[in-house]
């Protein structure tokens, strides 16, 4: 069976222990969660959860089915059409050229974001695939430390 990337948006009531159980359920059953975010819905009692994973139709099938099953989810749908960008900050030793590094995070929706005594951070916001590109990019400056978010999505 093929194995795709999805990206799943899962609304659940906001309380405690929700996320634990969601990603028991995904653990229980050997899915693997390539990345996870959650954020409260603004105004409202409930967050959304964007969750990023890899299965055939019939594995995303028997996860939302499982989801539906938890008695906090509302909803639980895959992004047909969607707008999904991911942030990656990284840390790089005041030595190498701050116009080179403002040019590459430029290159990719970036920018400085911080200069110490003797490191300059860097911001970056894009699509998954071109954040990847960027961090393997950057690594010719020599960075001290790279952190990264999960995906954030919504439909257009």
């Amino acid at each position: 069976m093929e194995q795709t990337r999805h990206v799943l948006s899962v609304i659940v009531v906001n309380e405690a222990s929700v996320l634990s159980r969601i990603v028991g359920l995904f653990s229980g059953r050997g899915y693997n969660i390539e990345s996870l975010t959650v954020a409260p819905i603004p105004d409202s009692k409930y967050s959304r959860i964007t969750i990023v994973t890899n299965g055939s139709l019939k594995v995303m099938e028997q996860i939302t089915k499982q989801l539906h099953k938890l008695i906090p989810v509302l909803k639980v749908y895959e992004y047909a059409d969607l707008v999904e960008k991911e942030v990656a900050m990284v840390k790089i030793p005041l030595s190498e050229s701050l116009a080179d590094i403002q040019v590459l995070a430029h290159a990719y929706n970036g920018k400085i974001i911080n200069v110490g005594s003797d490191s300059v951070m860097v911001m970056v916001a894009d699509e998954p695939n071109r954040v990847n590109h960027f961090l393997e990019a950057i690594k010719r400056f020599h960075p001290r430390e790279m952190v990264r978010s999960g995906s954030v999505a919504l439909e257009r």
